[in-house]
């Protein structure tokens, strides 16, 4: 699999691709970029789920929301992510858009 299709399906569906979100820091073929796309992605989804869950609304699949969260921050700690920009979904070097 092409690399920029790898990022772009995992992101689209993280979780066909990897179990668990620490998965995603091992994955050599990542970039820490592509790491935060994905983990990005997954955090979005993991809230989702939880906000479902909280309404009643169960599914298949566990939220992980701790999980991936955990995973985001040592990502963004690596690429240099001020704390107060995590929340923003920002990351340094990246533009205004």
């Amino acid at each position: 699999m092409k690399h920029a299709k790898l990022v772009e399906d995992a992101t689209r569906d993280p979780t066909r691709y990897y179990v668990h979100a620490t998965d995603v820091l091992r994955d050599r073929r990542l970039t820490d970029s592509d790491r935060l796309e994905i983990l990005r992605s997954w955090e979005r989804d993991a809230r989702e789920l939880a906000v479902a869950s909280d309404e009643g609304m169960v599914g298949g699949e566990p939220a992980r929301l701790s999980e991936v969260s955990k995973a985001l921050l040592e990502v963004e700690r690596r690429l240099g992510v001020p704390i107060d920009d995590h929340a923003a979904g920002k990351f340094v070097g990246e533009e205004e858009k």
